[in-house]
Parts: C-alpha cells; sequence; structure tokens
C-alpha cells in the first residue's frame, strides 16, 4: 500500500510514500504541517512531510490491533489508542512515552472505537458499541465524567467537538453520531442535548465540522451531500433573554451633547413590595461616555479578544502563548480572509519574476520553495512594484516559512505588514526608503549620539546598520523564537514599533559595535546571529517608545494600523509610478532582448548541438564499422581453420574409405573365388556324372535316346551357362565403365577377380552337375541289369549322396561379399539351382522310365512260360 501527496492548486503529484502492507484508515496532520501520522491495522507511521521520507514506525503485536494514532491539538504530543483500551501518550520528537491513561471502571467498560479532541488537547471524549461516553481529562489523566446518551442510541460511529471562537479552544459541544444515522450535538458539562441533524429515513453516513465551526457537512446514507449552517440549528438556542431593563426617553430638540445623554433604566420583571405615598421611586441614571466607548470599540478585536488587554497579557509574560499565538496574529492584524480575491491572485499562475526563484534562493524544501514562489507570484500581481522589490522574497520567507500550510493567511499577514509596518518605504524606489532611515538616525542620535559618531566616522550610513535588518525583518539576526517574540511585539503596537526596534538593537550592541572598525566587520554583524538578549531589546524598544520626543517620534509621520477590506483587497500605489512603469518598460525590453539572445543562443545550441550529435554518430558508425571489420576478418579466420580441419577430416575419411573399400575389394574377391571354385566344382561333377550316364546308355538302345536327350541338355546348359557368363561379363564392364572416374585400376583388377571366381565357379557347377548325372546314369544301369533288386538303399544312398554335395556352400561367405555383388550372386545362385533342380528331376523321370522297362522285362519271361 502507498499514499500520494498531491498539489491542491496545480493537482499534480508531489510524492509518493510507501510502508504500509495494509490499507491506512486514519491521517492526522501536525499543527505546524511538518510531520503526519499515518495508520493501518498494524502499524503507524511518522511522516516528514518536507522531505516526505518516513521518520520512525510504531510496531506491535499481532494480538493487539490500533485503533487511532493522532496527534493533539497545539502541541507536540502524539496520542495512541489500541483495541485493548489502552491509551499511550507520546513527545512527538524523542518518542518517549509520556503517560498512560488508567483503565476504565469495570461497571462502564466499553471497547474504544472513536476518539475526539477539544482545540485545547485538555480533554477526549471516547465511545462505541455502547450508549455511553467516556470524557477524559488529559491534564489529569484520569476520567472525570460518563455521559449516557438516549437509549436509543445503541453504539456511536463518529465523535466530534464543535468549534467555538469564544471558548478559546475549551469545546463544549459535541457532536455524537450513532448507529440510527442521527447526529445528536450535546453540552458536555451540562450533559444536555442541542439539537440533532439526519433523521431515521435520510440517516447520516459519515459527517466533518468545517474549522471554524459554522458548517457541518454530511455524507447521507442516500448518496446525497448536506451542508448545514451551526448558526441556523442554534438560533433558538443562543437567543438572548428579555432585556430586564427598558428605557423610556424624550424626542431629541436639540443637538445632542455628552451630558443630555442620560437615561432612566427600570427593571420590568422584579417586583418590589409597596410602599407608601411619601417615598419616592428610586432611579439609576447612567451616564455614557463617548471617549470610552470609542476607546473600548477600538480595542475590540475579532472572535472576541481585546487588544488593551493582549497588551498587558503581552507585558506581563513578554510573548503570546505559543498554542494561540496564531490565533492571536490573525486577531491583531485583522484578516479577512479573502478567498475569491487570493484564489484569482493564485489563478493567475507564477510571475514570470519568480520563474528562476530557486536559482537565487536554492531552498532545500520543495514544498516550502514553491509556497515561497506562489506568495511572491500573488504579492506581484497585487501590485506591479512587488516584481522589482529585490528585497520582497527576504522580507516574506519567515512569514512563508511560518505560515507554510495556510497560504491565504501568509498573504494576508505579508499585505497587511507591507501596507502598515512597511509606510514610505517604496517612495524612493529603486533606492531605500531614505526618508524611513532619516527618522530611525534622528532618533539613534537623540538616544545615543556616541554610537551615531562612530558609525559617521567609520564611514557607516543607515544602509548599512538599519536597511539590512528592515528588509529581513530581523530573520538574519534573531532564531526562531526571538523573532516569535519580537513580532509579538510588533503587531500588537503603533507601526513606529519596527522602527525603534532597530534602534533599540543597535544601542543594546553598541558595546560590540564601537569595537568595530572596518566596514566588512559592520555588515557581518548585521548579517549574522549575535549575542543578544531579545527581552532587553524589547523593554529599551518600549523606553524609546515613551521617551522619544514628539518631533522626531516615528508614530506622527506613520499612520495608524489599517485592516485589509473585505471580500477585494485594496490598491497599493504608494510608489513613484513612473519610475516602476519605467523600469518595467526597460525590464520588458531587456527581458526580450534576453529572450531573442536566449532563442538565438539555443539555435546556436541546437546546431552545435546537432553537429556534436552528428560526429557522435560518425564516429559511433566508424566505431561500428572497425569493429564489423575486425569481426569479419575473425570470422574469416576461424571459417580458415574450420576450413582446414574439414579437409583435413575429408582426408582422413577418403584414406579410411579407400582403406575400406580395399578390405571389401580382398574380401569380395575371396568371396569371389571361393564361390566360384564351388561352382565349378560342382558343375565338373554334374557332367562328369551326365558324361557316365551317356556312356551307360549307349549299352543299350533307350540309352542312346537318353544320352543324347541328356547330351542335348547339357549341351542347352553350356549355352546357359555361356549365356550367363557373357551377361556377368557385360555386367563387369557396366560396373568397369561406371567405377573408371574414381577407382579405375582397382575396380577393373577387383571385376577381373570377379570373373575368374565365376569361371571357377561355373566350372565347379559343371562338375558337380556332370558328377550327378554320372552317379544317376550308374544307378539307372544297375537298376536295369539288376531289375529286382530293391531300390530303398540305393534311394537312400543318392539321396545321402545329393545331400552331401556343396550346393549351398557358398551362403557360407555371403555376409563378406559387397551388397551389389552378394546380389547377383545371388541371382545366379537361384538360376543355377533350378537348373539343377530340373536336371534332377529330368534324371529321376529317366530312372523312373528304366525302371519300369526292366520290371516288364522281367515279367515277359513269366508270361511266356505260362
Amino acid at each position: 500500500m502507498f499514499l500520494t501527496c498531491m498539489e491542491t492548486v496545480t493537482k499534480e503529484l508531489v510524492s509518493w510514500m510507501r510502508g504500509h502492507e495494509s490499507s491506512v484508515f486514519s491521517i492526522s496532520v501536525h499543527a505546524s504541517g511538518k510531520y503526519a501520522i499515518t495508520t493501518s491495522s498494524d502499524t503507524a507511521q511518522l511522516w516528514d512531510l518536507d522531505t516526505f521520507q518516513r521518520k520512525r514506525k510504531l510496531n506491535i503485536r499481532q494480538s493487539v490491533g490500533i485503533q487511532k494514532v493522532f496527534f493533539l491539538p497545539l502541541s507536540n504530543t502524539i496520542l495512541s489508542c489500541f483495541k485493548d483500551n489502552s491509551i499511550f501518550a507520546w513527545e512527538c520528537d524523542t518518542l518517549f512515552c509520556k503517560y498512560q491513561l488508567p483503565a476504565p471502571p469495570e461497571s462502564s467498560s466499553i471497547l474504544y472505537k472513536v476518539f475526539a479532541v477539544t482545540r485545547d488537547g485538555r480533554i477526549l471524549a471516547a465511545g462505541g458499541k455502547s450508549n455511553h461516553l467516556h470524557l477524559w481529562c488529559l491534564e489529569a489523566r484520569q476520567l472525570f465524567r460518563i455521559i449516557q446518551m438516549p437509549t436509543k442510541v445503541r453504539a456511536i460511529r463518529h465523535l466530534e467537538f464543535l468549534p467555538d471562537s469564544f471558548d478559546a479552544g475549551s469545546n463544549q459541544v459535541l457532536g455524537v453520531l450513532s448507529q440510527d444515522g442521527i447526529m445528536r450535538f450535546i453540552n458536555i458539562q451540562t450533559c444536555k442535548l442541542l439539537f440533532e441533524i439526519g433523521s431515521l429515513d435520510e440517516g447520516i453516513s459519515s459527517s466533518v465540522i468545517s474549522p471554524h465551526g459554522r458548517y457541518i457537512a454530511c455524507i447521507m446514507e442516500n448518496g446525497s451531500l448536506n451542508i448545514y449552517s451551526v448558526q441556523a440549528l442554534t438560533q433558538e438556542i443562543n437567543k438572548p433573554p428579555l432585556p430586564l431593563v427598558k428605557v423610556i426617553e424624550d424626542l431629541p430638540k436639540k443637538k445632542l451633547s455628552s451630558s443630555d445623554l442620560k437615561m432612566k433604566v427600570t427593571s420590568g420583571r422584579v417586583q418590589q413590595p409597596a410602599k407608601p405615598r411619601g417615598s419616592k421611586i428610586q432611579t439609576r441614571i447612567l451616564k455614557q461616555d463617548l471617549t470610552g466607548d470609542f476607546e473600548s470599540k477600538k480595542n475590540e478585536l475579532p472572535d472576541g479578544l481585546n487588544k488593551k488587554r493582549l497588551q498587558i497579557l503581552l507585558k506581563g509574560y513578554g510573548e503570546y502563548p505559543t498554542k494561540y499565538r496564531m490565533f492571536i496574529w490573525r486577531s491583531l492584524l485583522q484578516l479577512p480572509e479573502n478567498h475569491t480575491a487570493f484564489s484569482s491572485l493564485i489563478d493567475k499562475g507564477t510571475h514570470v519574476t519568480f520563474l528562476n526563484l530557486q536559482k537565487k534562493y536554492p531552498i532545500k524544501s520543495r514544498k516550502l520553495l514553491r509556497v515561497l514562489q506562489r506568495t511572491l507570484s500573488a504579492l506581484a500581481h497585487w501590485s506591479v512594484i512587488f516584481s522589482d522589490t529585490p528585497y520582497l522574497p527576504l522580507l516574506a520567507f519567515p512569514f512563508v516559512k511560518l505560515f507554510q500550510n495556510n497560504q491565504l493567511i501568509c498573504f494576508e499577514v505579508i499585505a497587511t505588514l507591507i501596507i502598515n509596518w512597511c509606510q514610505h518605504w517604496f517612495e524612493y524606489f529603486p533606492n531605500p526608503p531614505i526618508n524611513i532611515l532619516s527618522m530611525i538616525e534622528n532618533v539613534l542620535a537623540f538616544h545615543d549620539k556616541e554610537l551615531l559618531q562612530h558609525f559617521i566616522d567609520h564611514d557607516i550610513t543607515s544602509q548599512l546598520y538599519a536597511w539590512p535588518l528592515l528588509e529581513t525583518v530581523f530573520s538574519e539576526v534573531l532564531t526562531r523564537e526571538e523573532w516569535l517574540k519580537l513580532f509579538d511585539n510588533i503587531f500588537s503596537n503603533h507601526p513606529s514599533f519596527l522602527l525603534m526596534t532597530v534602534v533599540a538593537y543597535n544601542i543594546c550592541s553598541r558595546v560590540p559595535l564601537l569595537n568595530c572598525n572596518l566596514k566588512d566587520d559592520f555588515e557581518f554583524f548585521f548579517h549574522h546571529r549575535n549575542n543578544l538578549d531579545i527581552n532587553v531589546v524589547i523593554r529599551q524598544v518600549y523606553h524609546l517608545m515613551e521617551t522619544t520626543p514628539t518631533d522626531i517620534h516615528p508614530d506622527s509621520m506613520l499612520n495608524v494600523f489599517v485592516a485589509l477590506t473585505k471580500g477585494q483587497y485594496p490598491v497599493f500605489n504608494q510608489y513613484p509610478k513612473f519610475i516602476v512603469d519605467y523600469q518595467t518598460q526597460e525590464r520588458e525590453r531587456i527581458r526580450n532582448d534576453e529572450l531573442d539572445y536566449l532563442r538565438e543562443r539555443q539555435t546556436v545550441e541546437d546546431m552545435q548541438a546537432e553537429v556534436d550529435q552528428q560526429r557522435v554518430e560518425d564516429e559511433a558508425w566508424y566505431q561500428k564499422q572497425e569493429l564489423l571489420r575486425k569481426a569479419e576478418e575473425t570470422r574469416r579466420e576461424m571459417l580458415l581453420q574450420e576450413e582446414e580441419k574439414i579437409i583435413q577430416q575429408r582426408q582422413r575419411l577418403a584414406a579410411v574409405k579407400r582403406e575400406l573399400q580395399v578390405k571389401e575389394m580382398h574380401l569380395q574377391d575371396a568371396a569371389r573365388r571361393r564361390f566360384l571354385k564351388l561352382q565349378q566344382d560342382q558343375q565338373e561333377m554334374e557332367l562328369r556324372r551326365l558324361d557316365d550316364e551317356i556312356g551307360r546308355k549307349n549299352l543299350t538302345g533307350n540309352q542312346a535316346a537318353v544320352a543324347k536327350e541328356m547330351r542335348a541338355d547339357a549341351d542347352a546348359y553350356r549355352r546357359k551357362v555361356d549365356l550367363e557368363e557373357h551377361m556377368f561379363h557385360k555386367l563387369i564392364e557396366a560396373g568397369e565403365t561406371q567405377s573408371q572416374k574414381t577407382q579405375k585400376w582397382k575396380e577393373a583388377e577387383g571385376k577381373e577377380f570377379c570373373l575368374r571366381s565365376a569361371k571357377k565357379a561355373s566350372a565347379l557347377s559343371d562338375a558337380s552337375r556332370k558328377w550327378f548325372l554320372k552317379q544317376e546314369i550308374n544307378a539307372a544301369v544297375e537298376h536295369a541289369e539288376n531289375p529286382c533288386h530293391k531300390e530303398e538303399p540305393r534311394f537312400q544312398n543318392e539321396q545321402e549322396d545329393a545331400s552331401c554335395l556343396p550346393r549351398t556352400s557358398h551362403l557360407n561367405d555371403s555376409s563378406e561379399m559387397h551388397p551389389s555383388t552378394q546380389i547377383s550372386l545371388n541371382r545366379r545362385a537361384v538360376e543355377w539351382d533350378t537348373t539343377e533342380q530340373n536336371l534332377i528331376q529330368k534324371v529321376r523321370n529317366l530312372r523312373q522310365r528304366l525302371t519300369a522297362q526292366a520290371r516288364h522285362r522281367c515279367q515277359t519271361p513269366h508270361l511266356l512260360a505260362a
């Protein structure tokens, strides 16, 4: 959670204040406006409003929550109220615990929820979920009264005292907002209900009373905003009683004199017993004194104060009470508080003269600088001479610092000071007021000729020993407390009191001044604080006011106090208008020339900035290009290194490939040789077998046909083998043509090796087939010669012989061959196996026919014998 501080006039954000973790439900501001306390359910934080920094933080246990933490009015005491009904008072500066209020009696113990304090900070009212109100005396630190509200009241939601200008802050009327939406106002002394606002149909949700107690603003439960006039609500209550004395007088026949203003007063209410006839009616004669009435009226101040009594109080104590000083000043100066007129001056904005005020007067506090700038601008808009007054910030600054939280009061105090205590200051403008300084010098010459002669001997004029004190209104040579005490007396006396103060300050400082001989020493003395008792200076001023002759006394040359007019501020034109107008014109001309110069300088600066910017951009571009070039060279070197690595890797890969290819070729060569040898052996065996069968078949006629058929088959088989060898040679030639581009001599050698292997394999296959045919023919001849023999054993032997042939031995080394070679050999092996199976089938068919013929021959002799 965070808080925002806004400027009410410009509606600008001033600062953020962070630190709360839960929502803030209470904000209390110190009377000086320097500090603020924000309260949430778990913590309270003290803020410095000049820097908007957190100063201290109040941490509590989770079991004990915070109800409210706030400043007591017109004091440096912080009151903290917790949910367990404990109430502590703390010192604002040191945060030292001053005291703790005792626990309330058990018979009327309530949980406090809402609180209110009188303007003098003496009485604390507390309430909660009950119709009881507790009134605490903070000075005695005890509960002195318990007020029971009407039975309709079950809980109290809000408490607020009604301010009164005549009770000196000890408010007697307390507003109590209850749960039924009705706000009742009671007198805490008489415990009487005075009046009430709101109703059951139109209840009040929340309310606030204006600072002067004239109006009450209420937000109703239906969302509307009602504003009540306290004067109208209390009209019947404050109605004066009927007069006890009635005056009967004759009509005037001539102009009345002071001796003729006599009245007979009788009581219209007091009944007296009957008296004898001879007795005379006793009457009381009152004589009105016009002079006394005028003086009394003259000393009457707003808000029920009396100037004569204030002066007596001031002489007795030397200063006004700190709590009531601002209130008394406002009454003494009779400030009109013209809100509308002041707003119109503020709305004109910051005067052009004070736009760069912070350069000449660097003030640390931004808030104080804004208030000073706004106040000086309002004075300049009020009268044009104040825009050219060089010492105006020095004169206004102490009042701005004192009233920085109320700018209207600040402006009117300064304006009243200028009109009354700065009379004739601007007649010799722009020079210092020679006439005023002459008055001071005359009074000093009368009361301390030695000191004046010392000033003359060292060429020290009144512009050095008097004017620095006037233009700064003693703020440079006095502390805050001394300055406030001095102006308590200045505002309570005639405007000449300020000039007498300058003389008194010099007379009281005569010892160190008489020891000064250098001009720089005098200047330092009147611009810095000195070891001087302000009470002695003030007593000296009163002595000078009484003992100074009338002919040189400043009060004979200065007018009496005149307050600011109500509604609109008076016109201030006590200055040489032609000089001011001339200076205004000259200043305007100089300002225009300066603006032209500034525009030209700005143009030159812009051009220079553009040139500098272009130069910077060019340098940046060249640096970027240089970096790009270096980066490109680095990347190029990296690429070359990578290419070299890739070339080396390729070379190693090519070498590995060559080694693998050589190994593969060796393996293929070995496999082909083994396979071709096997095929040749098989073919030779088959051919020998076929030759043997053909030879046996030549013994008989059938054998000749069989031999012929077998030769034809063998020839066909040889032609097929030749054709396959021719096709194989073509394949080898095609492979050689394709691989001549890469490794021609290696591939040619490999293919030649494959060809030899194929021929050997073919020869082996032919031999195998011949051997097989020969075995079959031999078997057939033997069977033909011995037809009656059993055939099963022979058949088994033939099967065993056939199984012993290495027909699939080439498959054992197929994994060592090149894939393309393996596919080609497998295809030829399948074709040879098919041809071999066909030959075997034909031999078997031939053997079956020969067997059948033999059986037939064996049966023929039996038939013939029969």
